[in-house]
């Protein structure tokens, strides 16, 4: 087996700061739609892809997908909006093992709701912080971040 490539100093250095930033950027988020919405982060990126598409529905294995979830963390997460009336669990027309998840009205009120705070608070944290090189950058970096982990050989998410 060859050796690791270790990184850098430097590159330790940046990738540790990257991390945590992101760490620190998610939980002021979810801080901030718990207190403004009582709406955990994690729900909200349930609700906005939902919000997001004609008719408010997507199937449940896309939503996983589009929310880097696991269908069953996903499941627990729709049971509990479906608790709250936001969201609902339908059969899919064209798979009977399939299931779509649909946003109600009173879930796109939830979203419309919460939505001018966080974007305030995304703003606040990160956007207005930055000149618009490094927003452009940020860009360039998240795209590459998706085309590389697009492909990968790992398995499939599981659970």
């Amino acid at each position: 087996m060859a050796e690791p490539r270790w990184l850098t100093d430097a590159e330790q250095c940046s990738w540790r700061s990257f991390i945590d930033g992101i760490r620190a950027l998610t939980d002021v988020l979810d801080r901030q739609l718990q207190v403004d919405s009582n709406l955990p982060h994690s729900y909200f990126e349930i609700l906005i892809p939902l919000s997001e598409v004609e008719g408010r529905a997507m199937r449940m294995s896309e939503l996983a997908d589009s929310t880097r979830s696991s269908r069953s963390r996903l499941s627990h997460a729709v049971a509990r909006l479906e608790e709250r009336g936001w969201v609902e669990r339908l059969d899919c027309p064209t798979d009977k093992r399939g299931q779509i998840a649909r946003l109600t009205d009173e879930g796109f009120a939830v979203v419309e709701a919460a939505a001018p705070g966080h974007v305030e608070a995304v703003r606040k944290y990160l956007i207005d912080r930055l000149t618009p090189e490094q927003i452009e950058v940020l860009g360039q970096i998240g795209q590459t971040m998706l085309t590389s982990t697009a492909d990968t050989d790992l398995p499939p998410r599981s659970g």
